[in-house]
């Protein structure tokens, strides 16, 4: 009643409720009026104390607030509000433009590793999509593929003799791999009808199914060679036991052979520089098998065979080896490949075709390697009481030296020879002695099935490396940048591709988990425990390129040996993984591999797909994969 000169008013009881009822509608339809304001007008509302004040415009104490005054907090609640919005808005525009800044500034700075990085992503997923594309197209397709004929369970493509002795070949090379356009058969073999998985290894070393291969009993008694003698065990198992008299004792004889190379025993081969050997007629893979102990790694190759086949029963050992001949072609390896080759009454006449056979030798084994030869044409006291003999091994002696073979030793019925180091040694040898070098367009160090050269071959390469000098086993297998770059490759290339390997081993083997252990009982909630490090043994890599796979799983401590094949239509890398220790084989996929049915547990392909489509498909998704169940064994 004393605001500003407002006279006082009595009023009655009666008066007095009546203005209090007016007075409150009138004030909550003021106050509902300036909420819808507010709501139309936000900005409007937070400033609206500076209006000018009404009649009602009281504090608690019946003053009127002072316009200078902030305002009622309802108004500073809506001002804080305001502010948060703002300062969130401004922090938001902050970090999208920071986070532009930073991709611009790490796309500059790594341009090079991210495009790498995102083409080889582009490339598998277009590999994946024409992948499942083809196999898409192909079930419209799809025919029933028939079984091949009971006769045919040891059936390999290209190597047919009777055929080749039609065909005029004579004098061994009807032995030759000859692969025939239409002369494939698109059918399944099947195993023999009592055929049993193989043991695991190291048991399937020494005792092998009868059953499983393609021999008899007469076969295995009259065997010339030194490392093919065995016992048979019971009716089902043929048994390799060093301990046994018929055997010939394969431990004593390479103790010989170390000690003829000038070390102390076998287990210095790797110390001399000896990781890698080419057994040629390994009889049945015995020397291998004692060497492998040692960390050697021994391949063996022989010729196609029907029947008591020398590399169908390495295989089934599981042991390295596959079909070669010596007859007429150049064998599937570059130049300076191995570090010792070996033949033990393998049945070649090194006498013959003046030489020729000798000079394919030389061309595969690396500088300092070693040649050992066990025949009886050897034994001096022989060859004295036979002329024929006596003139026989002094051709090949006199042959090997004007290769510049230092002879190192000759025992009983064998000898070794060490290949020089030096390239002058050609030069300084008589004129008209011995086979010329090769020129660079004979000198091809790819070389597939291409007929025996007469000159001398590996001179123009740049991997002339004595063994010598080259890191031992297992240091071999990593090579540092300055190795690298003979092949064109970086390390971190090589690097990429052996930590990517780690992986897929990884996954392959979880993957192999559940298979294998699905018929085993387990309690629930447990774990499928890990396939055993022995599960595999022959591997078998399509594609293998600089031979990732390989390292990956001998660094995972699983017992395999891989069989790195490097596509004719792929990258050359093959030097490469001979260079580190492994061993390799150049080959065309249009065409069969030269091996038994059933002698691999596992057949790895990653990218052969691409690359045989990359070629215009010259063969049918049919061919290739009819070819692997062939090589793989059942289940």
């Amino acid at each position: 009643p004393l605001h500003r000169g407002v006279p006082a008013i009595r009023v009655t009881s009666s008066s007095n409720d009546l203005l209090d009822s007016q007075v409150k509608e009138q004030t909550e339809k003021e106050e509902l009026d300036r909420n819808q304001s507010s709501h139309r007008f936000p900005f409007w509302s937070l400033f609206s104390d500076s209006s000018p004040l009404t009649k009602y415009d009281a504090t608690d104490n019946g003053f009127a607030s002072d316009p200078s005054t902030v305002g009622t907090p309802r108004s500073r609640h809506r001002l804080t509000m305001l502010l948060l919005k703002s300062s969130l808005v401004v922090i938001v525009i902050l970090a999208l433009t920071g986070s532009f800044w930073w991709t611009l500034s790490i796309s500059t700075s790594s341009r090079g590793h991210i495009f790498h990085s995102s083409r080889r992503l582009q490339e598998l997923l277009v590999s994946d999509l024409w992948d499942i594309g083809e196999l898409s197209f192909g079930t419209s397709r799809m025919k029933e593929i028939e079984f091949c004929p009971g006769e045919l369970e040891n059936y390999i493509p290209c190597f047919n003799v009777s055929e080749n002795l039609d065909s005029g070949f004579s004098d061994g090379n009807e032995y030759d791999r000859v692969c025939r356009q239409g002369s494939r058969q698109n059918c399944l073999v099947l195993p023999p009808m009592n055929y049993k998985i193989p043991l695991r290894w190291p048991t399937g070393r020494d005792i092998i199914w009868v059953a499983n291969v393609k021999i008899t009993g007469q076969e295995v008694f009259t065997s010339g060679s030194l490392t093919k003698r065995m016992m048979m065990l019971e009716e089902e198992q043929i048994s390799f036991r060093s301990a046994s008299l018929m055997f010939d004792g394969v431990e004593d004889y390479s103790h010989q052979i170390a000690e003829m190379i000038g070390l102390r025993n076998e287990s210095n081969f790797i110390q001399a520089g000896i990781r890698t050997i080419l057994d040629i007629g390994c009889g049945y893979g015995s020397f291998g098998a004692h060497l492998f102990s040692e960390q050697i790694l021994t391949i063996c190759i022989a010729n196609y065979e029907s029947s008591g086949s020398q590399v169908q029963l390495t295989l089934e050992r599981g042991l390295p080896a596959m079909i070669g001949s010596f007859s007429s072609k150049q064998l599937p390896y570059p130049s300076l490949s191995f570090d010792l080759l070996h033949c033990a009454r393998c049945g070649i006449d090194w006498d013959k075709k003046d030489g020729t056979f000798l000079i394919e030798v030389d061309r595969v084994l690396r500088p300092g390697g070693y040649f050992v030869w066990t025949s009886p044409l050897i034994n001096v006291q022989s060859s004295l009481r036979n002329k024929e003999k006596q003139k026989r091994w002094n051709f090949v002696r006199d042959f090997a030296e004007n290769l510049c073979w230092e002879l190192m030793s000759q025992q009983d019925e064998t000898v070794v020879w060490k290949k020089t180091s030096k390239k002058t040694c050609y030069n300084s040898r008589k004129s008209g002695s011995g086979p010329s070098i090769c020129s660079k367009v004979q000198d091809v160090e790819f070389p597939y099935y291409r007929p025996l050269q007469n000159c001398i071959g590996g001179m123009h390469s740049r991997r002339w490396v004595p063994i010598e000098e080259r890191a031992t086993w297992p240091s071999r297998s990593n090579l540092n940048r300055s190795e690298l770059a003979l092949y064109g490759l970086h390390l971190d290339e090589l690097n990429e591709d052996t930590a990517n390997y780690r992986i897929i081993v990884r996954n392959y083997w979880s993957l192999l988990s559940p298979l294998i252990f699905s018929d085993h009982p387990k309690r629930p909630g447990d774990e499928d425990p890990s396939p055993p490090y022995n599960m595999l043994r022959n591997v078998l890599d399509m594609n293998a390129r600089y031979g990732g796979l390989n390292a990956a799983l001998l660094e995972a401590r699983k017992s395999v040996w891989v069989m790195n094949v490097v596509p004719t239509t792929g990258p050359k890398y093959l030097p490469l993984i001979l260079d580190r220790g492994y061993f390799g084989v150049l080959h065309d996929w249009c065409e069969a591999f030269p091996t038994y049915p059933r002698t691999y547990d596992m057949v790895h392909a990653e990218g052969l797909l691409s690359l045989e489509s990359s070629q215009h498909w010259r063969c049918t998704m049919l061919d290739i994969f009819t070819e692997i169940d062939r090589m793989l064994r059942p289940e």
